[in-house]
Order: structure tokens, then C-alpha cells, then sequence
């Protein structure tokens, strides 16, 4: 989940891959998957698809017991609202999800009103908040 996500698991992250156009989502789903690369495509093995996934430097270490690394992929499940926008989550978003628009390599991104289904970023720059820029 993205609220167990610790700043420290996102140290050795150098850049971000999207494998598809994130504009239109709200959200994307971000978990931390025990991978044996650092750079290539990770295998993924969830219902749904892979949005995306973090590249890590050359200083990231693989764990002694195992040999793989901690990378922090993102994924959007069947039932998510970019597939069903009326469903389970027409308002609300699941605890891993964040707003795309917030990650960066080494930032863990946060919830946003679009992300949670409130309207976008008009209301947001209403509030005073502003998304860091890419």
C-alpha cells in the first residue's frame, strides 16, 4: 500500500517510466515489488495492467537473502476508474492510489481532489495548492 511506502524504500530511484499516457488519469495504484532488475520492465502479475515503474542507480544495493531489489511500480486494477467510471470508485480512490501528476523518482506523491474524484486542478489552485512540476 502507499501509505506503507517510507521515504528511505525511494532513495535510489533516478528516473520514472510510463508506459502509457498518464494526462487522463486520476489515479494510479503504487506498490513496492521485489524485482531482480533494476532497470528493466518488471514482470507483472496482477489483474489489470502496469502503468508504469521506477528505474534505480547503480548505487542500489539487492538484498543479501534474496537478490532483488524494492521498486515501486504502478498499476491500475479491472475495476479502477479509468475502466468503470461509474463504479467502486467513481468518488473515493484506493489507499495505494496517487495522483500521477505528483510522483517523481523519490517522491512517494500523495491524493489529490482529482485523484479522489473531485473536480481537477482549477480547484485545487483555488485552495492555493499547486503540483510540483515535471
Amino acid at each position: 500500500m502507499s501509505a506503507l511506502i517510507e521515504p528511505a524504500d525511494l532513495t535510489h530511484e533516478t528516473d520514472l517510466v510510463w508506459l502509457e499516457d498518464i494526462t487522463d488519469l486520476d489515479y494510479v495504484r503504487q506498490s513496492l515489488d521485489r524485482v531482480s532488475s533494476r532497470r528493466r520492465q518488471p514482470p507483472y502479475h496482477r489483474d489489470g495492467r502496469l502503468v508504469g515503474y521506477a528505474i534505480l542507480g547503480p548505487t542500489a544495493k539487492a538484498s543479501r537473502a534474496s537478490g532483488t531489489h524494492l521498486r515501486r511500480v504502478f498499476w491500475l486494477a479491472p475495476h479502477d476508474r479509468d475502466q468503470q467510471p461509474d463504479g467502486l470508485y467513481s468518488s473515493g480512490a484506493p489507499s495505494e492510489a496517487v495522483d500521477p501528476r505528483t510522483l517523481r523518482p523519490g517522491v512517494k506523491g500523495y491524493k489529490t481532489e482529482r485523484s479522489e474524484g473531485g473536480p481537477a486542478s482549477d480547484a485545487m489552485r483555488e485552495m492555493g495548492i499547486t503540483l510540483p512540476k515535471a
